[in-house]
């Protein structure tokens, strides 16, 4: 995906999304003040129609299916952060919640 010019800010956003993959517990999601641009509502529609509502429909179902079982609730809890992220990408950056 990163190889076009073109396709360099989604690389980095799925890059984000990887990263919060990898270690979800403790970081939080926020707006950036400067996140109402206009750039960033058309790349986030673009990102909506390419895939993003299946990644995040994908997180919903599994947090979901984990929120069934009470071991599982802090790993459903963390999908549903994911599934937010994964929505709308652009705009959005990721924080560790001691901050």
């Amino acid at each position: 995906m990163m190889i076009t010019i073109i396709g360099i800010p989604f690389g980095f956003q799925t890059l984000k999304l990887a990263g919060l993959a990898l270690w979800p517990f403790g970081k939080e999601v926020r707006s950036t003040p400067d996140s109402g641009g206009c750039l960033s509502i058309i790349m986030n529609i673009i990102w909506l129609f390419l895939g993003g509502i299946w990644i995040s429909l994908s997180h919903l179902g599994w947090g979901i299916l984990l929120c069934i079982t009470i071991i599982g609730i802090p790993f459903g809890k963390q999908h549903f952060k994911l599934a937010g992220l994964a929505l709308t990408p652009f705009g959005k950056v990721i924080v560790d919640k001691s901050f």
